[in-house]
């Protein structure tokens, strides 16, 4: 006797294997497409916003004549000074183009308060400046020390880190990276 089984059971499996199929494509394919456009995303907006954070670092740097460790005051001073609202509404005469030295997020914004934390995991950014100590000592002809004096110098190099590991700007101890991006 030959007998065939019941068509409910080949249903049940074409079933089963069209909800496998389904998953499969969901976790091999699309699933990770979906990261690595997040993270391009992610990486593309935190280096907009660290090029920002880049600008108002050498603006406060021409304003003040040294760099600031402090976001909180990077972003007060971009909303609030005077040299900074008129730098970022100046056109070029020549070229007719804005002299805004900021960029535009993903959004097509530039707003100051997003400067602060980074997009990935909402974190805010590294931050600090160098301090270096100098020591000049005055000695007579006799070799008797007269005085000693030591003189602190804060904020002429600063490092600007993205916690997420998306780069950097800036380092503590090299001047020939003042202002220069990992990434560039």
């Amino acid at each position: 006797m030959n007998k065939t089984d019941p068509w409910y059971i080949h249903a049940a499996l074409y079933l089963v294997v069209a909800v496998l199929t389904y998953f499969l494509i969901q976790l091999a394919i699309i699933q990770p497409n979906k990261v690595v456009t997040a993270e391009k995303f992610f990486k593309k907006e935190s280096r907009l916003r660290m090029n920002d954070i880049r600008q108002a670092e050498i603006l406060w740097q021409a304003q003040h004549q040294r760099f600031t460790d402090n976001l909180d005051t990077l972003v007060y001073f971009i909303k609030t000074d005077s040299m900074v609202h008129k730098i970022m509404t100046s056109i070029d005469t020549l070229t007719k183009r804005s002299n805004n030295p900021f960029v535009k997020l993903s959004n097509g914004k530039f707003t100051p308060d997003s400067l602060l934390r980074t997009p990935k995991s909402h974190r805010f950014y590294i931050l600090k400046v160098d301090t270096s100590r100098s020591i000049d000592t005055t000695i007579n002809r006799r070799g008797k020390i007269i005085k000693i004096d030591t003189t602190y110098t804060i904020g002429t190099r600063y490092l600007l880190k993205d916690p997420d590991g998306y780069g950097k700007i800036g380092s503590l101890t090299s001047d020939a990276l003042k202002n220069t991006a990992s990434w560039e």
